[in-house]
């Protein structure tokens, strides 16, 4: 009796993983051309930060094959959308609200975030790595908001 309903439950689960992959949000995973990138105070932060960065924070994403298999399809897509709003180091050309907040995230550690880590050995800094990024990005993009010709853009 356990059995089948174990088996039962194992089909529905199956069944439901296969009609899930029908679901749109997810599949379009894309990378707009890269307009223009802050001038870098350094090569070392430009690579530093496309090593930690530039997967959610770019134009420059790279999306593995798990990133087509949904539910992890939604979550990778919904994650790339949100950080390309907040900071997109591919598209400096229009205002980053959020740029000016990139030194202070990096030093507490909350950029990037442990679950990324987690999938993403090769992006982990030391704590080394950390403050060098940190201070890159500080030399290349300030540390406060900056109005420019009237818009609120950050430097």
């Amino acid at each position: 009796m356990m059995g089948r309903v174990l088996r039962w439950i194992l089909v529905a689960a199956a069944l439901l993983f296969l009609a899930i992959q029908a679901v749109p949000y997810g599949r379009r995973h894309t990378n707009p051309p890269v307009r223009v990138e802050p001038r870098w105070d350094s090569a070392g932060t430009r690579a530093l930060a496309a090593r930690a960065c530039f997967d959610c924070h770019s134009n420059e994403t790279a999306w593995p094959w798990y990133s087509h298999v949904a539910p992890v399809s939604w979550l990778s897509q919904c994650d790339v959308d949100k950080g390309r709003r907040t900071l997109n180091f591919s598209e400096w050309d229009q205002p980053q609200k959020e740029a000016h907040e990139s030194t202070k995230t990096v030093r507490k550690g909350t950029m990037p975030p442990w679950f990324y880590n987690a999938i993403h050995p090769d992006a982990r800094l030391t704590l080394a790595e950390s403050l060098s990024l940190s201070q890159g990005l500080e030399a290349t993009l300030g540390t406060r908001r900056v109005k420019r010709a009237g818009k609120g853009h950050d430097d």
